[in-house]
């Protein structure tokens, strides 16, 4: 799984890519279906604003972002939601290859 971080008008230091490894790890239950995990960071003023790409194998593409005044809370809640997108995304994939079975 290809992972990229990039921040506009933040600087993308190692406490904050350490951070996002260590969530990583909440996430494990679907490497085998993600390609790619882009991260758009940015900061407005005293806004945070963290968005994330998530591509699957199958071609399916997700947009999640969070606004949050602590960048370190917006990464907990981008996770959070990613996590539950993720999960969303697999249950449906996993509901279709058992109804192709079925037929």
């Amino acid at each position: 799984m290809n992972t990229e971080i990039k921040g506009v008008h933040i600087e993308i230091d190692d406490k904050i890519r350490t951070y996002i490894d260590k969530k990583m790890r909440r996430l494990s239950f679907a490497k085998d279906y993600l390609i790619d995990l882009l991260f758009h960071f940015s900061h407005d003023k005293s806004l945070y604003r963290l968005e994330a790409n998530i591509n699957f194998r199958w071609g399916q593409a997700i947009h999640v972002g969070v606004d949050g005044f602590d960048i370190f809370e917006g990464i907990d809640k981008l996770f959070d939601k990613m996590k539950l997108k993720i999960s969303k995304e697999k249950k449906r994939i996993q509901e279709h290859k058992a109804h192709e079975r079925e037929e």
